[in-house]
């Protein structure tokens, strides 16, 4: 087809500039950055004030030079690239790190919910109309948990390193590690080839292997299957894939047969506060919106409100339930999956990736997430394809 018909190879030119714009990508770690390192006192600060107060939320020491890292990104010329393909992806992709540290400077500041704002993007209407449905369809069968054996951080630990030594006998070249945190909110957090696991993390039994799929078999597997391509680009993300990745992530969740009525609305819950945060809501009010009119508990409203008011307000947790909207419309209408295990891509790039795959410049997959071999893997995929909504990933 005419998409072969551009550059098979990648020039120097476009090597140097992939080289220095992932330097600029490493000199710091966005999330990290912006998220507090005093989750639990914090909590037991507001529940003192009667959850009326707004906790007083301590951060790590910035390590990055903005102003530095801003003029090494400026400095990288684009202009020189043969390819015009290519050349939009990584002028994308700096006008998004250009966002990153623009945020992280002005953190703690209102500009920095704003800058959010047009990173990650205003909650939609529907999307919005979409999470508050979920909250009302999935509220009978759902508690804040489910009665299951709890597993601690240490375990979850052990069971993602196992989960790891598993894809690292199918390649050896997966080297990723894992690292119990005591600086982090409870949850897990990928960080380039690391699963960071926070050692106040507690779950069911029954999510740990879905949620290992969502960090390892998603997160993990696609830097390490971009870090294959030639280009480093592929593996520390275009620009705005991290929605795809974490609607590819949920759904993966879904596959390993790991879906819940309480994580639905989790996920639900997310968008209705972020939509609150962007409208002015405090941390309070946020707090309050999801204990007393939706009905969890304190800690998990807590969490919810802290990842949605770090930094300043952080716009991103409503990309969860958008980017599965996206790959569940993607796999309605017929669309593989394949592509997106080649690295971390936003669903505007399925095309582009098409076409460099025709031209030779992408290769197959090294691995493909251990996920799609459950045993009801396949048939799942088959609703997906016939046309699936969120609440109908829920268990009958």
């Amino acid at each position: 087809t005419h998409r072969a018909l551009g550059r098979r190879v990648f020039i120097d030119t476009v090597e140097r500039a992939d080289r220095s714009l992932d330097e600029v990508a490493r000199s710091f770690d966005f999330l990290l950055s912006v998220t507090p390192i005093n989750a639990g006192p914090a909590f037991e600060q507001f529940a003192e004030s009667g959850y009326r107060r707004l906790p007083r939320f301590l951060y790590r020491p910035l390590s990055v030079d903005v102003d530095r890292q801003k003029r090494a990104l400026y400095s990288i010329d684009f202009d020189r690239f043969e390819d015009p393909v290519l050349s939009r992806l990584y002028e994308e992709r700096r006008l998004e790190l250009d966002l990153q540290l623009s945020m992280i400077a002005s953190r703690e500041t209102p500009r920095f919910r704003e800058l959010g704002r047009a990173l990650y993007g205003p909650v939609e209407p529907p999307l919005l109309a979409a999470a508050r449905a979920i909250l009302a369809g999935a509220r009978q069968a759902a508690g804040d948990g489910e009665a299951d054996r709890i597993v601690d951080a240490v375990g979850l630990a052990r069971e993602a390193t196992a989960m790891i030594e598993a894809y690292r006998r199918d390649d050896p070249g997966f080297t990723a590690a894992v690292e119990l945190r005591d600086d982090l909110p409870p949850g897990m957090m990928v960080v380039d080839d690391r699963l960071l696991v926070a050692s106040g993390t507690a779950m069911a039994r029954g999510r740990v292997g879905a949620l290992l799929s969502h960090e390892v078999g998603v997160h993990l597997l696609t830097w390490f299957n971009g870090s294959a391509q030639g280009l480093r680009l592929f593996r520390s993300g275009l620009a705005g894939y991290e929605g795809m990745q974490e609607g590819l992530a949920v759904f993966a969740e879904y596959l390993a047969g790991g879906m819940t009525p309480a994580r639905l609305r989790l996920i639900a819950a997310r968008v209705v506060a972020c939509a609150a945060m962007l409208d002015g809501a405090t941390f309070p009010e946020t707090f309050r919106l999801l204990a007393r009119d939706h009905g969890f508990s304190p800690a998990t409203a807590f969490n919810v409100a802290l990842r949605l008011h770090r930094g300043g307000g952080l716009a991103k947790d409503a990309i969860y339930l958008r980017g599965l909207s996206q790959v569940l419309a993607h796999l309605r209408g017929g669309g593989p999956l394949d592509p997106f295990w080649m690295g971390k891509i936003a669903a505007s790039h399925f095309a582009v990736m098409q076409e460099l795959s025709l031209r030779g410049l992408l290769k197959p997959p090294r691995l493909r997430p251990a996920f799609l071999s459950h045993p009801k893997a396949a048939p799942r995929l088959e609703r997906a394809r016939a046309g699936l909504s969120p609440l109908d990933m829920i268990p009958g």
